[in-house]
């Protein structure tokens, strides 16, 4: 599957997949993901469904992705909190000009994914729109400061949900980290309680394993709806 480059804003988008499809796959990329998109699509391409898929650039991973501002958790920088201009960006720019752009029906299914702190974002997403028919977060960021409280108090709305881990990050000596997994398990549980259809997936490996196939499994994982 052969990629095509498109500016939407000022932002050069990378999209594969095709026109007319039921599913619209969004994830928000840095330039470390770049290289290895071409694998992650292959292997997402292994469904039976259409997608198009859009890998929209961030320029500052930290602070377009996290929803509040933070300390850095690991070396010296911080979280600028700008997630809610990213969102819009997404829900005003991307999502009507791909629609248009590739024909795609009004009821499209939407799934945003990513990795790490684009995988909290993913999630964050959630609980501010209702757009999303799903969630591929693979390997979120859930130690961040605050946001298993916000998301009891904003609920997320997608109904579809994939969360994995690497088996070893929750064991680090970074204290905030370290709550990764704890903090997984309780809203795999919380989110089904609440009866959403989520998955909760362990990978073997720390955090930097095979990114681009734990999300391509993610994306995959909330295509298919005959579970």
């Amino acid at each position: 599957m052969s990629a095509q480059s498109m500016l939407i804003g000022n932002r050069p988008c990378r999209i594969y997949g095709e026109a007319h499809a039921e599913y619209l796959l969004l994830q928000m990329t840095g330039e470390h993901e770049l290289q290895s998109m071409d694998s992650e699509v292959a292997a997402m391409a292994q469904s039976a469904h259409q997608f198009l898929f859009a890998a929209i650039p961030v320029e500052n991973w930290n602070d377009a992705l996290s929803p509040w501002e933070a300390p850095a958790a690991w070396g010296k920088q911080g979280f600028g909190g700008n997630a809610a201009d990213t969102l819009r960006f997404l829900t005003e720019q991307v999502v009507p000009t791909l629609k248009q752009q590739f024909n795609l029906p009004e009821n499209v299914k939407i799934i945003l994914g990513g990795y790490s702190l684009a995988g909290l974002f993913a999630l964050w997403a959630s609980t501010q729109t209702h757009l999303l028919y799903g969630v591929a977060a693979a390997s979120p960021s859930v130690w961040f400061p605050g946001w298993m409280e916000f998301e009891q108090q904003h609920p997320m709305q997608a109904q579809h949900i994939y969360l994995s881990l690497g088996d070893k990050e929750e064991h680090t000596k970074n204290a905030v980290m370290a709550e990764v997994g704890d903090n997984i398990r309780a809203l795999h549980s919380r989110l089904t309680e609440r009866g959403a259809d989520c998955a909760l997936e362990w990978n073997s490996g720390g955090h930097f394993k095979d990114a681009d196939l734990r999300t391509a499994k993610a994306f995959r994982w909330a295509m298919e709806e005959n579970r």
